[in-house]
């Protein structure tokens, strides 16, 4: 088991930055590939961003390719998530997820665990 706990979300306006974070605990950290997704009202879940276990490896939505970084600290059991030049469009509750089976992931279905999810807000 891993209980995923998510952090830093909030009320911003376009352009600023957020950091999410996304504390794991329980199955060894390290051993798991990390995803973020997000959902916003009335649309289904969707992917974000995904990290490798050893952090060398990542993906990203063409939506945030570029603005959103992903990152993990195994010491800390923690992913991260930084997010800048927010859009209003990125307003959503977003998710961590942790797999055990894949390398990188970007379908919700290729993960075993969720957190509970963050709420991040972007003004215009």
């Amino acid at each position: 088991q891993v209980q995923l706990v998510e952090s830093g979300g909030g009320l911003v306006q376009a352009g600023d930055s957020l950091r999410l974070a996304c504390v794991a605990s329980g199955r060894t950290f390290s051993s798991c590939a990390m995803g973020w997704f997000r959902q916003a009202p009335g649309k289904e879940r969707e992917f974000v961003a995904t990290i490798s276990r050893n952090g060398a490896s990542t993906y990203y939505a063409g939506s945030v390719k570029g603005r959103f970084i992903i990152s993990r600290d195994n010491a800390k059991n923690t992913v991260y998530l930084q997010m800048n030049s927010l859009k209003p469009e990125d307003t959503a509750v977003y998710y961590c997820a942790a797999s055990i089976t894949v390398l990188l992931g970007t379908n919700p279905y290729e993960y075993d665990y969720w957190g509970q999810g963050t709420q991040v807000t972007v003004s215009s």
